[in-house]
């Protein structure tokens, strides 16, 4: 991430209509960074770091991370929410039957270019 106050806020808005929420991460000595995890659950925890060589934040290509959605309509919320926070649209919320016959997800830009989806799979 370029900017770990602005990643906080398009990742807050994103996940916690997901479940998840933002958790204090002990400073290890690494790069400065956020974490997000489902409270009560130690993991999986998602985090965002500034860039570990110190050089410009890139976006993956052909990299994506995918989160579980427990209803369409969390990832209808999630998804105006991350847009409404400096994401940009990759597909928009509905069903994707191809990828199976109760799959439902939408699919962002964070703002720093990193594709992020959401699903729910009925």
């Amino acid at each position: 991430m370029s900017d770990l106050d602005r990643a906080a806020a398009f990742y807050d808005a994103l996940l916690t209509p997901l479940g998840l929420a933002q958790r204090e991460v002990e400073p290890d000595g690494g790069q400065p960074s956020r974490c997000w995890h489902m409270p009560g659950v130690n993991l999986p925890r998602f985090y965002a770091y500034l860039p570990f060589n110190g050089r410009s934040c890139s976006a993956a290509n052909g990299g994506m991370v995918a989160f579980l959605a427990p209803s369409p309509e969390a990832i209808e919320h999630a998804y105006a929410e991350g847009l409404q926070r400096g994401g940009s649209d990759e597909g928009p919320p509905g069903p994707r039957p191809h990828y199976g016959p109760d799959y439902f997800g939408a699919y962002l830009r964070d703002p720093d270019g990193n594709k992020v989806q959401i699903v729910h799979r009925g």
